[in-house]
């Protein structure tokens, strides 16, 4: 039984940081994908940082130089560590896990991922 847990999220003002955690349960944690998605009120659910299961990063624009995916394979944990939070990055945040197809990564092609948490809520104002 796959799982996938957040944890993290919070109320911040503007310019602080959060460390978002998921912890994958119920498969072999280090052959997947993993990404952190966000959706916003009345908005498609986004990706916002992805990574490979050999380390590779992926990042939206609207992110970079502000968060940083990173993960642990030894405690099966997936972080989100978030810098400079603007008002426009509050949502519900996600992670979730995907199976490589041919060696690739999904990055941010939701429907690929099989597997999601239930949200942590980030909100910055």
């Amino acid at each position: 039984h796959v799982q996938l847990v957040e944890s993290g999220g919070g109320s911040v003002q503007a310019g602080g940081s959060l460390r978002l955690s998921c912890t994958a349960s119920g498969y072999t944690y280090s052959s997947y994908c993993m990404g952190w998605f966000r959706q916003a009120p009345g908005k498609e659910r986004e990706g916002v940082a992805a990574i490979d299961s050999d380390g590779s990063t992926s990042y939206a624009d609207s992110v970079k130089g502000r968060f940083t995916i990173s993960q642990d394979n030894a405690m099966n944990t997936l972080y989100l560590q978030m810098n400079s939070l603007k008002p426009e990055d509050t949502a519900m945040y996600f992670c979730a896990s995907a199976r490589p197809n041919r060696g690739q990564c999904p990055d941010f092609d939701r429907a690929r991922y099989e597997h999601w948490g239930q949200g942590t809520q980030v909100t910055v104002s």
